[in-house]
């Protein structure tokens, strides 16, 4: 019987985050990524983005992990449906508000 290959490891899973800084003029971008750490210095060096390229500094104010990329990707478009005061909501208290009930018909 010949030897066996060994069954190489599988690639660790990234984590996925979604992720809102706030910017020196006072706006807030949203993102995702797989290292947070790394992305802030990104945007800070202005090689991450167009936008926050003209606003530096960045402070990254707000993270959450998601399960994939895919989720990443919604709930960042999510996030960037919110309005301002949705938003900071979301960051003082790391919950969106509660949608605001319609009288029935």
């Amino acid at each position: 019987m010949p030897p066996q290959k060994p069954i190489p490891a599988a690639e660790p899973t990234p984590h996925w985050f979604v992720y809102i800084l706030r910017c020196r003029d006072g706006t807030l971008y949203t993102g995702i990524t797989t290292d947070c750490v790394r992305r802030v210095q990104q945007h800070n060096a202005g090689t991450a983005s167009r936008y926050t390229r003209s606003r530096r500094p960045v402070v990254l104010v707000y993270r959450e992990h998601v399960t994939d990329q895919g989720a990443a990707v919604r709930r960042e478009a999510a996030i960037k449906k919110l309005s301002r005061s949705a938003k900071e909501q979301l960051i003082a208290t790391g919950r969106p508000p509660l949608p605001k009930s319609r009288p029935k018909l």
